[in-house]
């Protein structure tokens, strides 16, 4: 049975985990008014924060922990859309349908700032600056969404692997000196999920990357990337040299 999630006191949940410098687009000023009218909730591992066809009432916002966004489509099969981390919104509506398109399950102990939209929708009627920079980040994860599709489509399984790999480092990579190491562990049928391909083309996929020598598996099962320089000639990075993180990200 999946696990219920808990409210956590007021006197819990103080303040916000900050995205780094340069990642947000709302100030500290903007991220403290959000906070304002915010509960907390922690969710265990395996929990969902909602499921798809639940009626979206709230805007969340992750403090810790990682959640992934997947959808399952009509043959049964799993689509991993997103996967986020701590400092980031999740928006699953809009306009057009007031029911979650998606099913947001946390991969690990999260902990979730829930906005209701109500409270959301007063906060950017009052703060037109606000406003703006919630659109301008709306529209970014537009851009980062039709970045990943066309990818998945263009570049053919290898190329999709490839992608998605660098925008894994983008998103969670420390760098070492053998390469650059992908601190979330992921299976390969969450890769699989990812690139939109089953889990015997992902071992297939990997074990040829770790032959030639651009990725290994660091102590941990964690994926580490030894020549970015070979993935990004796989995903066609040379051809489009100005894509910033913010895009190229999972």
């Amino acid at each position: 049975m999946a696990a219920k999630p808990m409210t956590i006191p007021a006197g819990c949940a103080q303040t916000l985990c900050r995205p780094e410098r340069g990642e947000s687009p709302f100030t500290e000023r903007q991220l403290a008014a959000m906070e304002s009218v915010m509960h907390f909730r922690r969710y265990e591992a395996g929990a969902y924060l909602f499921w798809e066809g639940d009626p979206a009432e709230a805007v969340y916002y992750i403090r810790k922990g990682h959640v992934k966004l997947r959808r399952t489509t009509d043959d049964g099969r799993d689509l991993l859309l997103s996967i986020l981390k701590p400092g980031d919104f999740l928006v699953d509506f809009d306009l057009w349908d007031p029911n979650h398109r998606n099913s947001g399950q946390a991969m690990d102990d999260v902990e979730a700032g829930i906005i209701p939209l109500q409270e959301l929708e007063m906060l950017l009627s009052k703060d037109g600056e606000l406003a703006f920079r919630f659109a301008m980040w709306m529209s970014l994860m537009r851009r980062r969404n039709e970045s990943k599709l066309c990818d998945l489509i263009m570049l053919g399984k290898p190329g999709a692997l490839a992608s998605t790999l660098i925008r894994l480092t983008n998103s969670f990579g420390v760098a070492q000196p053998e390469g650059i190491l992908i601190r979330l562990k992921l299976t390969n049928t969450e890769l699989a999920e990812l690139v939109g391909t089953t889990r015997e083309s992902i071992n297939r996929m990997l074990n040829t990357l770790k032959n030639e020598g651009v990725i290994d598996m660091a102590p941990g099962g964690r994926l580490r990337v030894l020549q970015l320089a070979k993935l990004q000639e796989m995903a066609g990075c040379p051809e489009c040299p100005a894509c910033p993180k913010e895009i190229c990200s999972i």
